[in-house]
Protein backbone atom coordinates (compact mmCIF):
# COMPACT_ATOMS: atom_id res chain seq x y z
CA UNK A 1 0.00 0.00 0.00
CA UNK A 2 2.88 2.32 0.87
CA UNK A 3 4.44 1.76 -2.57
CA UNK A 4 1.12 2.53 -4.30
CA UNK A 5 0.87 5.87 -2.46
CA UNK A 6 4.46 6.74 -3.38
CA UNK A 7 3.80 5.93 -7.04
CA UNK A 8 0.69 8.10 -7.02
CA UNK A 9 2.61 11.02 -5.48
CA UNK A 10 5.45 10.75 -8.00
CA UNK A 11 2.97 10.46 -10.87
CA UNK A 12 1.22 13.62 -9.70
CA UNK A 13 4.53 15.49 -9.48
CA UNK A 14 5.55 14.38 -12.99
CA UNK A 15 2.14 15.24 -14.44
CA UNK A 16 2.19 18.69 -12.84
CA UNK A 17 5.70 19.36 -14.17
CA UNK A 18 4.77 18.30 -17.72
CA UNK A 19 1.53 20.27 -17.63
CA UNK A 20 3.39 23.43 -16.60
CA UNK A 21 5.87 22.94 -19.44
CA UNK A 22 3.13 22.56 -22.08
CA UNK A 23 1.20 25.54 -20.70
CA UNK A 24 4.31 27.67 -20.82
CA UNK A 25 4.90 26.79 -24.47
CA UNK A 26 1.27 27.49 -25.33
CA UNK A 27 1.45 30.88 -23.65
CA UNK A 28 4.56 31.75 -25.64
CA UNK A 29 2.98 30.60 -28.87
CA UNK A 30 -0.14 32.65 -28.27
CA UNK A 31 1.77 35.80 -27.43
CA UNK A 32 4.40 35.85 -30.16
CA UNK A 33 4.12 35.61 -33.93
CA UNK A 34 6.37 32.91 -35.38
CA UNK A 35 8.01 33.80 -38.69
CA UNK A 36 7.38 31.17 -41.40
CA UNK A 37 10.35 29.36 -42.96
CA UNK A 38 9.55 30.91 -46.33
CA UNK A 39 9.51 34.63 -45.64
CA UNK A 40 10.96 37.84 -47.04
CA UNK A 41 12.07 40.48 -44.57
CA UNK A 42 12.66 44.22 -44.81
CA UNK A 43 15.60 45.55 -42.81
CA UNK A 44 16.59 49.21 -42.54
CA UNK A 45 19.89 50.22 -40.95
CA UNK A 46 20.30 53.78 -39.70
CA UNK A 47 23.58 55.61 -40.27
CA UNK A 48 24.11 55.91 -36.50
CA UNK A 49 22.13 56.40 -33.31
CA UNK A 50 21.94 60.19 -33.39
CA UNK A 51 18.31 61.40 -33.17
CA UNK A 52 18.44 62.81 -36.72
CA UNK A 53 19.72 59.54 -38.18
CA UNK A 54 17.09 57.51 -36.34
CA UNK A 55 14.35 59.88 -37.46
CA UNK A 56 15.43 59.51 -41.08
CA UNK A 57 15.37 55.74 -40.68
CA UNK A 58 11.78 55.94 -39.45
CA UNK A 59 10.77 58.19 -42.35
CA UNK A 60 12.28 55.75 -44.86
CA UNK A 61 10.56 52.89 -43.03
CA UNK A 62 7.15 54.55 -43.25
CA UNK A 63 7.41 55.39 -46.95
CA UNK A 64 8.90 52.09 -48.11
CA UNK A 65 6.70 49.95 -45.91
CA UNK A 66 3.51 51.72 -47.02
CA UNK A 67 4.31 51.06 -50.68
CA UNK A 68 5.56 47.47 -50.46
CA UNK A 69 2.70 46.42 -48.19
CA UNK A 70 0.28 47.32 -51.00
CA UNK A 71 2.33 45.25 -53.47
CA UNK A 72 2.36 42.01 -51.46
CA UNK A 73 -1.04 42.05 -49.72
CA UNK A 74 -2.75 39.98 -52.41
CA UNK A 75 0.15 37.60 -53.14
CA UNK A 76 -0.18 33.97 -52.07
CA UNK A 77 3.22 32.47 -52.92
CA UNK A 78 6.77 33.43 -52.08
CA UNK A 79 7.77 32.92 -55.73
CA UNK A 80 5.33 35.64 -56.78
CA UNK A 81 6.63 37.92 -54.02
CA UNK A 82 10.24 37.38 -55.13
CA UNK A 83 9.41 38.11 -58.73
CA UNK A 84 7.51 41.28 -57.86
CA UNK A 85 10.27 42.62 -55.61
CA UNK A 86 12.96 41.92 -58.20
CA UNK A 87 10.91 43.78 -60.81
CA UNK A 88 10.32 46.78 -58.54
CA UNK A 89 13.58 47.09 -56.60
CA UNK A 90 14.35 50.29 -58.56
CA UNK A 91 11.07 51.76 -57.32
CA UNK A 92 12.15 51.10 -53.73
CA UNK A 93 15.45 52.84 -54.47
CA UNK A 94 13.50 55.82 -55.82
CA UNK A 95 11.31 55.98 -52.70
CA UNK A 96 14.39 56.04 -50.47
CA UNK A 97 16.00 58.76 -52.60
CA UNK A 98 12.88 60.95 -52.49
CA UNK A 99 12.48 60.45 -48.74
CA UNK A 100 16.10 61.38 -48.04
CA UNK A 101 15.80 64.43 -50.29
CA UNK A 102 12.52 65.62 -48.75
CA UNK A 103 14.08 65.30 -45.29
CA UNK A 104 16.84 67.65 -46.39
CA UNK A 105 19.47 65.08 -45.49
CA UNK A 106 22.75 64.65 -47.33
CA UNK A 107 22.74 60.91 -46.80
CA UNK A 108 24.18 58.15 -48.93
CA UNK A 109 22.28 54.86 -49.02
CA UNK A 110 22.09 51.45 -50.68
CA UNK A 111 19.12 49.23 -51.48
CA UNK A 112 19.77 45.51 -51.95
CA UNK A 113 17.63 42.41 -52.28
CA UNK A 114 19.47 39.28 -51.21
CA UNK A 115 18.82 35.78 -49.92
CA UNK A 116 21.60 36.10 -47.35
CA UNK A 117 21.12 39.21 -45.23
CA UNK A 118 22.60 38.89 -41.75
CA UNK A 119 20.26 39.29 -38.77
CA UNK A 120 21.34 39.19 -35.12
CA UNK A 121 19.57 37.13 -32.47
CA UNK A 122 16.61 38.96 -30.96
CA UNK A 123 14.88 38.12 -27.68
CA UNK A 124 11.21 39.05 -27.18
CA UNK A 125 10.18 38.16 -23.64
CA UNK A 126 10.87 34.41 -23.58
CA UNK A 127 10.78 33.96 -27.36
CA UNK A 128 13.97 34.03 -29.41
CA UNK A 129 14.35 34.85 -33.11
CA UNK A 130 17.69 33.19 -33.94
CA UNK A 131 20.53 34.93 -35.73
CA UNK A 132 21.20 33.86 -39.28
CA UNK A 133 21.16 34.65 -42.97
CA UNK A 134 17.66 35.49 -44.19
CA UNK A 135 16.10 36.58 -47.46
CA UNK A 136 15.46 40.30 -47.23
CA UNK A 137 15.43 43.75 -48.75
CA UNK A 138 18.25 45.58 -46.98
CA UNK A 139 18.28 49.38 -46.93
CA UNK A 140 21.49 50.81 -45.49
CA UNK A 141 21.61 54.50 -44.69
CA UNK A 142 25.15 55.90 -44.58
CA UNK A 143 27.46 53.64 -42.59
CA UNK A 144 24.59 51.51 -41.30
CA UNK A 145 26.01 51.56 -37.77
CA UNK A 146 22.80 52.61 -36.01
CA UNK A 147 19.91 50.63 -34.58
CA UNK A 148 17.91 48.81 -37.23
CA UNK A 149 14.23 48.30 -37.91
CA UNK A 150 12.85 45.18 -39.53
CA UNK A 151 9.64 43.40 -40.32
CA UNK A 152 8.38 40.52 -42.46
CA UNK A 153 7.17 41.70 -45.86
CA UNK A 154 5.92 38.33 -47.03
CA UNK A 155 3.73 36.99 -45.66
CA UNK A 156 2.60 40.53 -44.74
CA UNK A 157 3.55 40.94 -41.07
CA UNK A 158 4.89 44.49 -41.09
CA UNK A 159 2.21 45.54 -38.62
CA UNK A 160 4.47 43.76 -36.12
CA UNK A 161 7.65 45.62 -35.17
CA UNK A 162 10.20 42.87 -34.59
CA UNK A 163 12.91 45.45 -33.83
CA UNK A 164 11.73 46.22 -30.32
CA UNK A 165 13.32 43.10 -28.85
CA UNK A 166 16.62 42.81 -27.07
CA UNK A 167 19.76 41.85 -28.96
CA UNK A 168 21.31 38.65 -27.67
CA UNK A 169 24.78 37.48 -28.59
CA UNK A 170 25.52 33.78 -29.21
CA UNK A 171 27.43 33.26 -25.93
CA UNK A 172 24.51 34.62 -23.90
CA UNK A 173 22.06 32.41 -25.77
CA UNK A 174 24.23 29.31 -25.22
CA UNK A 175 24.46 30.07 -21.48
CA UNK A 176 20.66 30.41 -21.27
CA UNK A 177 20.18 27.08 -23.06
CA UNK A 178 22.78 25.32 -20.87
CA UNK A 179 21.09 26.63 -17.69
CA UNK A 180 17.70 25.32 -18.85
CA UNK A 181 19.16 21.88 -19.66
CA UNK A 182 20.92 21.75 -16.28
CA UNK A 183 17.67 22.60 -14.49
CA UNK A 184 15.82 19.81 -16.33
CA UNK A 185 18.56 17.31 -15.44
CA UNK A 186 18.37 18.31 -11.76
CA UNK A 187 14.60 17.72 -11.71
CA UNK A 188 15.01 14.30 -13.37
CA UNK A 189 17.79 13.33 -10.93
CA UNK A 190 15.66 14.40 -7.95
CA UNK A 191 12.71 12.27 -9.07
CA UNK A 192 14.89 9.22 -9.76
CA UNK A 193 16.60 9.61 -6.37
CA UNK A 194 13.25 9.65 -4.54
CA UNK A 195 12.01 6.70 -6.56
CA UNK A 196 15.09 4.59 -5.81
CA UNK A 197 14.90 5.48 -2.14
CA UNK A 198 11.38 4.15 -1.70
CA UNK A 199 11.57 1.03 -3.85
CA UNK A 200 14.81 -0.19 -2.24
Amino acid sequence: MKNVIIILILSTVCFTTLTFKVTEEKADGAEYQVIPDEAIRLRILADNNDPEAQQLKRQVRDEVNAEITKWVESLTTIEAARSLIQERIDEIDKIVAETVQSAGAEQSYTVDYDTQVTFPTKLYGSYVYPAGEYEAILITLGEGDGDNWWCVLFPPLCFLDFSNGTSVDEDEQEKKQAAEEEEEQEVEFFLVKIWNKFIS
